[in-house]
Protein backbone atom coordinates (compact mmCIF):
# COMPACT_ATOMS: atom_id res chain seq x y z
CA UNK A 1 0.00 0.00 0.00
CA UNK A 2 0.93 3.49 -0.48
CA UNK A 3 1.66 5.50 1.80
CA UNK A 4 -1.25 6.27 4.77
CA UNK A 5 -0.98 9.93 4.67
CA UNK A 6 -0.92 9.78 0.87
CA UNK A 7 -3.94 7.08 0.20
CA UNK A 8 -5.84 9.15 3.35
CA UNK A 9 -4.76 12.96 1.90
CA UNK A 10 -8.98 13.34 0.02
CA UNK A 11 -10.36 12.30 3.42
CA UNK A 12 -8.01 14.58 5.50
CA UNK A 13 -8.25 17.86 3.16
CA UNK A 14 -11.81 18.01 2.88
CA UNK A 15 -12.10 16.49 6.76
CA UNK A 16 -14.37 19.36 7.78
CA UNK A 17 -16.54 18.92 4.47
CA UNK A 18 -17.04 15.24 5.48
CA UNK A 19 -17.76 15.48 8.38
CA UNK A 20 -20.49 18.56 9.01
CA UNK A 21 -22.51 16.61 6.00
CA UNK A 22 -22.08 13.06 8.24
CA UNK A 23 -23.32 14.73 11.24
CA UNK A 24 -25.46 16.89 9.61
CA UNK A 25 -27.34 13.91 7.72
CA UNK A 26 -27.38 11.35 10.10
CA UNK A 27 -29.23 14.01 12.40
CA UNK A 28 -31.64 14.48 9.45
CA UNK A 29 -31.78 11.41 7.62
CA UNK A 30 -31.33 8.46 9.99
CA UNK A 31 -32.91 9.73 12.99
CA UNK A 32 -36.51 10.68 14.20
CA UNK A 33 -38.50 11.65 17.58
CA UNK A 34 -40.69 8.85 19.02
CA UNK A 35 -43.53 9.52 21.61
CA UNK A 36 -44.12 6.88 24.30
CA UNK A 37 -47.20 7.09 26.42
CA UNK A 38 -47.38 5.05 29.67
CA UNK A 39 -51.16 3.77 31.15
CA UNK A 40 -52.17 1.43 33.44
CA UNK A 41 -54.04 -1.79 32.83
CA UNK A 42 -57.29 0.31 33.27
CA UNK A 43 -56.42 3.07 30.78
CA UNK A 44 -55.40 5.28 33.36
CA UNK A 45 -51.85 7.79 32.85
CA UNK A 46 -49.03 6.39 34.69
CA UNK A 47 -46.37 8.60 35.90
CA UNK A 48 -43.13 8.06 37.11
CA UNK A 49 -42.28 5.27 34.44
CA UNK A 50 -38.56 4.27 33.98
CA UNK A 51 -37.99 3.06 30.52
CA UNK A 52 -35.11 0.75 28.49
CA UNK A 53 -35.02 0.96 25.17
CA UNK A 54 -32.60 -1.54 23.18
CA UNK A 55 -32.37 -1.52 19.35
CA UNK A 56 -32.93 -5.12 17.90
CA UNK A 57 -32.39 -4.55 14.13
CA UNK A 58 -31.94 -1.96 11.44
CA UNK A 59 -34.23 -1.47 8.53
CA UNK A 60 -30.53 0.16 6.43
CA UNK A 61 -29.65 -2.94 4.37
CA UNK A 62 -25.27 -3.77 5.43
CA UNK A 63 -24.39 -7.04 3.92
CA UNK A 64 -21.84 -8.79 1.25
CA UNK A 65 -21.79 -11.38 -1.72
CA UNK A 66 -22.72 -15.05 -0.32
CA UNK A 67 -20.96 -16.51 -3.39
CA UNK A 68 -18.61 -19.02 -0.97
CA UNK A 69 -21.67 -20.44 1.18
CA UNK A 70 -20.29 -24.06 1.62
CA UNK A 71 -17.62 -23.36 -0.66
CA UNK A 72 -14.18 -23.71 1.42
CA UNK A 73 -12.74 -26.80 1.76
CA UNK A 74 -12.74 -26.97 5.97
CA UNK A 75 -16.12 -27.64 7.73
CA UNK A 76 -14.27 -25.11 10.00
CA UNK A 77 -13.97 -22.92 7.99
CA UNK A 78 -17.20 -22.95 6.26
CA UNK A 79 -18.80 -22.61 9.95
CA UNK A 80 -16.67 -19.22 10.64
CA UNK A 81 -18.00 -17.85 7.17
CA UNK A 82 -21.46 -18.82 7.88
CA UNK A 83 -20.86 -17.37 11.49
CA UNK A 84 -18.70 -14.06 10.51
CA UNK A 85 -21.94 -13.23 7.80
CA UNK A 86 -24.41 -13.58 10.21
CA UNK A 87 -23.03 -11.44 12.84
CA UNK A 88 -22.73 -8.31 10.66
CA UNK A 89 -24.73 -8.37 7.97
CA UNK A 90 -28.60 -8.43 7.64
CA UNK A 91 -29.14 -8.29 3.53
CA UNK A 92 -26.44 -11.28 1.13
CA UNK A 93 -26.47 -10.90 -2.75
CA UNK A 94 -26.83 -14.54 -3.94
CA UNK A 95 -25.39 -15.53 -7.74
CA UNK A 96 -27.89 -15.83 -10.52
CA UNK A 97 -24.93 -16.12 -13.31
CA UNK A 98 -27.38 -17.45 -16.31
CA UNK A 99 -24.29 -19.60 -17.67
CA UNK A 100 -23.64 -21.03 -14.33
CA UNK A 101 -27.32 -21.41 -13.03
CA UNK A 102 -28.48 -22.71 -16.29
CA UNK A 103 -25.19 -24.32 -17.94
CA UNK A 104 -27.71 -27.26 -20.00
CA UNK A 105 -30.94 -25.78 -20.85
CA UNK A 106 -34.03 -26.27 -18.80
CA UNK A 107 -32.03 -28.15 -15.76
CA UNK A 108 -31.30 -24.64 -13.52
CA UNK A 109 -29.34 -25.35 -10.64
CA UNK A 110 -31.90 -24.54 -8.03
CA UNK A 111 -32.14 -27.20 -5.45
CA UNK A 112 -29.59 -27.91 -2.88
CA UNK A 113 -27.98 -31.37 -4.27
CA UNK A 114 -27.38 -29.43 -7.99
CA UNK A 115 -23.98 -30.23 -9.37
CA UNK A 116 -21.31 -27.62 -7.72
CA UNK A 117 -20.29 -24.84 -9.34
CA UNK A 118 -17.40 -22.77 -7.67
CA UNK A 119 -18.09 -19.45 -6.17
CA UNK A 120 -22.16 -20.37 -7.09
CA UNK A 121 -23.53 -22.19 -4.18
CA UNK A 122 -27.04 -23.45 -5.30
CA UNK A 123 -30.01 -21.04 -4.77
CA UNK A 124 -32.12 -23.35 -2.16
CA UNK A 125 -28.82 -23.38 -0.47
CA UNK A 126 -28.44 -19.79 -0.08
CA UNK A 127 -32.13 -19.38 0.75
CA UNK A 128 -32.17 -21.93 3.49
CA UNK A 129 -29.37 -19.90 5.09
CA UNK A 130 -30.31 -16.47 4.86
CA UNK A 131 -33.96 -16.95 6.16
CA UNK A 132 -32.63 -19.36 9.03
CA UNK A 133 -30.32 -16.42 10.22
CA UNK A 134 -33.15 -13.10 8.98
CA UNK A 135 -31.01 -11.78 6.20
CA UNK A 136 -32.81 -10.23 3.51
CA UNK A 137 -31.86 -12.26 -0.21
CA UNK A 138 -30.90 -10.37 -2.93
CA UNK A 139 -30.63 -11.48 -6.83
CA UNK A 140 -28.04 -11.00 -9.09
CA UNK A 141 -28.27 -10.62 -11.47
CA UNK A 142 -31.36 -11.10 -14.18
CA UNK A 143 -29.85 -10.34 -17.67
CA UNK A 144 -25.85 -9.63 -17.66
CA UNK A 145 -24.51 -10.21 -21.10
CA UNK A 146 -21.06 -11.23 -19.44
CA UNK A 147 -22.74 -14.85 -18.26
CA UNK A 148 -24.56 -16.10 -21.21
CA UNK A 149 -25.20 -19.84 -21.62
CA UNK A 150 -23.60 -21.40 -24.70
CA UNK A 151 -26.98 -23.18 -25.60
CA UNK A 152 -28.47 -19.81 -26.14
CA UNK A 153 -29.60 -19.12 -29.71
CA UNK A 154 -27.29 -16.68 -31.60
CA UNK A 155 -29.99 -14.54 -33.21
CA UNK A 156 -31.79 -11.49 -31.12
CA UNK A 157 -35.30 -12.80 -31.23
CA UNK A 158 -34.21 -16.17 -29.71
CA UNK A 159 -32.22 -14.35 -27.01
CA UNK A 160 -35.07 -12.52 -26.18
CA UNK A 161 -37.74 -15.77 -26.10
CA UNK A 162 -34.69 -17.36 -23.72
CA UNK A 163 -34.71 -14.53 -21.22
CA UNK A 164 -38.43 -14.46 -21.09
CA UNK A 165 -38.35 -17.98 -20.25
CA UNK A 166 -35.35 -17.03 -17.52
CA UNK A 167 -37.51 -14.54 -15.87
CA UNK A 168 -40.78 -16.43 -15.39
CA UNK A 169 -39.18 -19.27 -14.23
CA UNK A 170 -37.17 -17.96 -11.98
CA UNK A 171 -39.71 -15.51 -10.55
CA UNK A 172 -42.52 -18.79 -10.57
CA UNK A 173 -39.72 -20.11 -7.95
CA UNK A 174 -38.36 -17.33 -5.92
CA UNK A 175 -40.41 -14.07 -6.16
CA UNK A 176 -41.83 -14.65 -3.09
CA UNK A 177 -38.91 -15.59 -0.86
CA UNK A 178 -36.18 -13.08 -3.06
CA UNK A 179 -37.51 -9.47 -2.69
CA UNK A 180 -34.94 -7.59 -4.57
CA UNK A 181 -33.81 -8.44 -8.19
CA UNK A 182 -30.88 -6.27 -9.77
CA UNK A 183 -32.15 -6.40 -13.36
CA UNK A 184 -29.50 -5.23 -15.46
CA UNK A 185 -25.63 -5.11 -14.88
CA UNK A 186 -22.74 -3.42 -16.14
CA UNK A 187 -24.38 -1.93 -19.25
CA UNK A 188 -21.38 0.25 -20.42
CA UNK A 189 -19.08 -2.48 -21.69
CA UNK A 190 -18.86 -2.86 -25.24
CA UNK A 191 -20.16 -5.56 -27.43
CA UNK A 192 -20.75 -9.17 -26.13
CA UNK A 193 -19.62 -11.89 -28.31
CA UNK A 194 -22.81 -14.40 -28.98
CA UNK A 195 -25.28 -11.89 -27.53
CA UNK A 196 -26.56 -9.67 -30.09
CA UNK A 197 -29.29 -8.73 -28.28
CA UNK A 198 -27.07 -6.68 -25.60
CA UNK A 199 -26.86 -4.03 -28.65
CA UNK A 200 -30.33 -3.24 -28.65
CA UNK A 201 -30.99 0.19 -28.03
CA UNK A 202 -34.08 -1.10 -25.61
CA UNK A 203 -31.69 -3.08 -24.00
CA UNK A 204 -32.53 -1.84 -20.90
CA UNK A 205 -36.09 -1.15 -21.33
CA UNK A 206 -37.01 -4.64 -22.79
CA UNK A 207 -35.02 -5.95 -19.61
CA UNK A 208 -37.34 -4.23 -16.79
CA UNK A 209 -40.63 -4.31 -18.25
CA UNK A 210 -40.31 -8.29 -18.91
CA UNK A 211 -39.19 -8.43 -15.45
CA UNK A 212 -41.98 -5.99 -14.03
CA UNK A 213 -44.36 -8.46 -15.92
CA UNK A 214 -43.20 -11.44 -13.83
CA UNK A 215 -41.89 -9.76 -10.56
CA UNK A 216 -44.47 -7.19 -9.96
CA UNK A 217 -44.34 -7.36 -6.40
CA UNK A 218 -40.12 -6.71 -5.94
CA UNK A 219 -37.84 -4.31 -5.83
CA UNK A 220 -35.96 -3.82 -9.29
CA UNK A 221 -32.49 -2.57 -9.59
CA UNK A 222 -30.68 -1.36 -12.43
CA UNK A 223 -26.36 -1.64 -11.76
CA UNK A 224 -23.28 0.00 -12.49
CA UNK A 225 -19.62 -0.10 -12.51
CA UNK A 226 -17.78 2.04 -10.52
CA UNK A 227 -15.67 4.08 -13.02
CA UNK A 228 -18.96 4.35 -15.00
CA UNK A 229 -20.30 6.57 -11.79
CA UNK A 230 -17.50 8.05 -9.57
CA UNK A 231 -14.95 8.90 -12.22
CA UNK A 232 -13.88 11.81 -13.68
CA UNK A 233 -14.66 10.64 -16.95
CA UNK A 234 -17.89 9.75 -16.50
CA UNK A 235 -19.16 12.01 -14.34
CA UNK A 236 -21.02 15.07 -15.15
CA UNK A 237 -23.60 15.73 -13.23
CA UNK A 238 -27.39 14.95 -14.65
CA UNK A 239 -25.09 14.58 -18.10
CA UNK A 240 -23.57 11.63 -17.04
CA UNK A 241 -24.37 8.29 -19.21
CA UNK A 242 -25.69 6.61 -16.27
CA UNK A 243 -27.54 9.10 -15.21
CA UNK A 244 -29.22 9.90 -18.38
CA UNK A 245 -29.41 5.80 -19.11
CA UNK A 246 -31.82 6.02 -16.08
CA UNK A 247 -33.58 9.10 -16.92
CA UNK A 248 -34.37 7.58 -20.51
CA UNK A 249 -35.84 4.33 -19.33
CA UNK A 250 -37.56 5.73 -16.59
CA UNK A 251 -39.05 8.30 -19.43
CA UNK A 252 -39.78 5.09 -21.53
CA UNK A 253 -41.98 3.53 -18.70
CA UNK A 254 -39.33 1.04 -17.38
CA UNK A 255 -40.22 0.87 -13.63
CA UNK A 256 -36.94 1.35 -12.08
CA UNK A 257 -37.38 0.95 -8.34
CA UNK A 258 -33.57 1.72 -6.82
CA UNK A 259 -30.28 2.89 -8.72
CA UNK A 260 -27.06 0.63 -7.85
CA UNK A 261 -23.55 1.51 -7.79
CA UNK A 262 -20.36 -0.22 -8.03
CA UNK A 263 -17.57 1.09 -5.67
CA UNK A 264 -14.55 -1.59 -6.69
CA UNK A 265 -11.02 0.21 -5.84
CA UNK A 266 -9.33 -2.78 -8.55
CA UNK A 267 -6.18 -0.64 -8.64
CA UNK A 268 -2.94 -2.31 -8.00
CA UNK A 269 -0.67 -0.43 -4.51
CA UNK A 270 1.84 1.19 -6.80
CA UNK A 271 -1.56 3.02 -8.30
CA UNK A 272 -3.36 2.86 -5.48
CA UNK A 273 -3.01 7.09 -4.56
CA UNK A 274 -3.03 8.36 -7.90
CA UNK A 275 -6.23 5.86 -9.36
CA UNK A 276 -8.09 6.30 -5.82
CA UNK A 277 -7.75 9.79 -5.58
CA UNK A 278 -10.69 10.95 -7.24
CA UNK A 279 -12.84 7.83 -5.62
CA UNK A 280 -11.84 9.08 -2.33
CA UNK A 281 -13.11 12.76 -2.61
CA UNK A 282 -15.90 13.56 -0.20
CA UNK A 283 -17.33 16.60 -2.44
CA UNK A 284 -16.92 14.16 -5.19
CA UNK A 285 -18.78 11.53 -3.40
CA UNK A 286 -21.81 13.39 -1.98
CA UNK A 287 -21.92 15.55 -5.94
CA UNK A 288 -22.98 11.83 -7.16
CA UNK A 289 -25.25 11.09 -4.87
CA UNK A 290 -26.82 14.52 -4.59
CA UNK A 291 -27.14 14.37 -8.45
CA UNK A 292 -28.80 10.52 -8.88
CA UNK A 293 -30.98 11.43 -5.89
CA UNK A 294 -32.82 13.95 -8.19
CA UNK A 295 -34.17 11.09 -9.93
CA UNK A 296 -35.80 10.34 -7.01
CA UNK A 297 -35.16 6.60 -6.33
CA UNK A 298 -32.84 5.25 -3.63
CA UNK A 299 -29.47 3.94 -4.39
CA UNK A 300 -27.72 1.06 -3.13
CA UNK A 301 -23.84 0.52 -3.08
CA UNK A 302 -24.27 -2.56 -4.48
CA UNK A 303 -20.32 -3.63 -4.71
CA UNK A 304 -17.60 -2.89 -2.50
CA UNK A 305 -14.29 -3.58 -2.26
CA UNK A 306 -11.46 -1.63 -0.68
CA UNK A 307 -7.87 -3.94 -0.63
CA UNK A 308 -5.45 -3.92 2.12
CA UNK A 309 -2.59 -5.17 -0.31
CA UNK A 310 -0.48 -6.78 2.56
CA UNK A 311 -1.20 -8.32 5.90
CA UNK A 312 1.35 -5.35 7.62
CA UNK A 313 -1.12 -3.65 10.57
CA UNK A 314 -0.54 -0.32 8.73
CA UNK A 315 -2.20 -1.06 5.61
CA UNK A 316 -5.10 -3.48 7.24
CA UNK A 317 -5.89 -0.48 9.23
CA UNK A 318 -5.67 2.37 6.28
CA UNK A 319 -8.47 -0.22 4.80
CA UNK A 320 -10.48 0.09 8.20
CA UNK A 321 -9.97 3.83 7.56
CA UNK A 322 -11.28 4.02 4.13
CA UNK A 323 -14.08 1.98 5.04
CA UNK A 324 -15.03 3.74 8.07
CA UNK A 325 -15.26 7.33 5.81
CA UNK A 326 -17.10 5.51 3.46
CA UNK A 327 -19.99 3.99 5.37
CA UNK A 328 -20.55 6.78 7.27
CA UNK A 329 -20.74 9.02 4.30
CA UNK A 330 -22.84 6.83 2.67
CA UNK A 331 -24.62 6.26 5.40
CA UNK A 332 -25.54 10.07 6.40
CA UNK A 333 -27.25 10.36 2.62
CA UNK A 334 -31.15 10.46 2.57
CA UNK A 335 -31.35 8.68 -0.94
CA UNK A 336 -28.81 5.48 0.05
CA UNK A 337 -30.45 2.25 1.61
CA UNK A 338 -27.73 -0.13 1.29
CA UNK A 339 -24.03 -0.94 1.58
CA UNK A 340 -22.68 -4.43 -0.16
CA UNK A 341 -19.44 -5.56 0.54
CA UNK A 342 -18.50 -7.53 -2.23
CA UNK A 343 -15.94 -10.10 -1.24
CA UNK A 344 -16.10 -11.54 2.56
CA UNK A 345 -13.14 -13.73 2.64
CA UNK A 346 -9.15 -12.86 1.19
CA UNK A 347 -8.01 -15.58 -1.63
CA UNK A 348 -11.78 -15.77 -3.52
CA UNK A 349 -12.52 -13.38 -5.72
CA UNK A 350 -13.95 -14.48 -9.47
CA UNK A 351 -11.02 -15.05 -10.87
CA UNK A 352 -8.69 -15.99 -8.05
CA UNK A 353 -7.14 -19.39 -7.50
CA UNK A 354 -7.90 -20.38 -3.69
CA UNK A 355 -4.36 -19.64 -1.96
CA UNK A 356 -2.82 -18.08 -4.74
CA UNK A 357 -1.01 -15.21 -3.47
CA UNK A 358 0.59 -13.98 -7.19
CA UNK A 359 -2.84 -13.59 -8.04
CA UNK A 360 -2.96 -9.63 -7.54
CA UNK A 361 -3.00 -7.99 -3.99
CA UNK A 362 -5.76 -6.07 -5.38
CA UNK A 363 -8.27 -8.65 -5.53
CA UNK A 364 -6.63 -11.22 -3.38
CA UNK A 365 -6.68 -9.12 0.06
CA UNK A 366 -9.71 -7.43 -0.68
CA UNK A 367 -11.65 -8.97 2.23
CA UNK A 368 -13.16 -8.04 5.12
CA UNK A 369 -11.52 -11.44 6.60
CA UNK A 370 -7.89 -12.71 6.12
CA UNK A 371 -7.20 -16.07 4.29
CA UNK A 372 -6.79 -17.66 7.68
CA UNK A 373 -10.35 -16.83 8.62
CA UNK A 374 -9.57 -14.23 11.37
CA UNK A 375 -11.00 -11.24 11.08
CA UNK A 376 -9.45 -7.42 9.68
CA UNK A 377 -9.82 -4.37 11.45
CA UNK A 378 -12.44 -3.14 8.94
CA UNK A 379 -14.74 -6.39 9.64
CA UNK A 380 -15.42 -4.69 13.07
CA UNK A 381 -15.18 -1.45 11.69
CA UNK A 382 -18.49 -2.07 10.11
CA UNK A 383 -20.12 -4.10 13.14
CA UNK A 384 -19.11 -1.26 15.53
CA UNK A 385 -21.05 1.53 13.34
CA UNK A 386 -23.84 -0.95 12.77
CA UNK A 387 -24.24 -2.31 16.43
CA UNK A 388 -22.68 0.51 18.37
CA UNK A 389 -22.68 3.75 17.15
CA UNK A 390 -26.00 3.86 15.46
CA UNK A 391 -27.98 1.78 17.27
CA UNK A 392 -30.31 3.11 20.12
CA UNK A 393 -29.73 1.91 24.04
CA UNK A 394 -31.69 4.39 26.26
CA UNK A 395 -32.05 4.42 29.88
CA UNK A 396 -34.72 7.05 30.48
CA UNK A 397 -37.03 8.23 33.60
CA UNK A 398 -40.39 9.89 32.41
CA UNK A 399 -40.73 11.43 35.70
CA UNK A 400 -43.95 13.69 36.65
CA UNK A 401 -45.18 12.92 33.18
CA UNK A 402 -47.10 9.99 31.72
CA UNK A 403 -45.18 10.58 28.11
CA UNK A 404 -41.27 10.39 27.20
CA UNK A 405 -40.49 11.39 23.73
CA UNK A 406 -36.79 10.51 22.98
CA UNK A 407 -34.77 11.06 19.42
CA UNK A 408 -33.24 6.74 18.33
CA UNK A 409 -29.84 6.60 17.33
CA UNK A 410 -31.47 4.93 14.05
CA UNK A 411 -33.27 5.41 11.02
CA UNK A 412 -36.69 7.32 11.77
CA UNK A 413 -38.25 4.24 10.40
CA UNK A 414 -37.03 1.75 12.89
CA UNK A 415 -39.43 1.84 15.59
CA UNK A 416 -40.51 -1.99 15.42
CA UNK A 417 -37.13 -3.12 15.75
CA UNK A 418 -37.05 -1.02 19.14
CA UNK A 419 -37.75 -3.18 22.48
CA UNK A 420 -38.97 -1.31 25.72
CA UNK A 421 -38.63 -2.57 29.30
CA UNK A 422 -41.15 -0.26 31.41
CA UNK A 423 -41.29 -0.24 34.78
CA UNK A 424 -42.47 2.37 37.33
CA UNK A 425 -39.59 4.01 38.86
CA UNK A 426 -40.04 4.19 42.88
Amino acid sequence: MANRADVLKPFEEKRDFMEDRIKYGIEMNRKGFATLTFKNAKGDSLKNAHVEIKQLTHDFNVGANLFMLDEFKQKEQNDVYKKSFADAFNIATIPFYWSDLEPEQGKPRFAKDSPKIYRRPATDLCLEYCEKNGIRPKGHCLNYPTFVPRWVPDDIIGQKKALDKRFQVIAERYSDRIPDWEVTNETYFGQKPHFQFYDDPEFVEWSFKTAERYFYLNKLIINEAHSRIWGNGYYFGNRSPYFMQIERALAKGARIDSIGMQYHMFYSAEEEQKSTAEYYDPERIFAVLDCYSALKRPIQITELTIPAYTDAAEDEDVQAEIIRNLYRMWFSHPAMEAIIYWNLVDGFAYGATPGDMNFGENYYRGGLIRYDFTPKPAYFVIKDLFEKTWRTNLSLDAQERDTLMFNPSCSSICYKSLVTNIRKKI
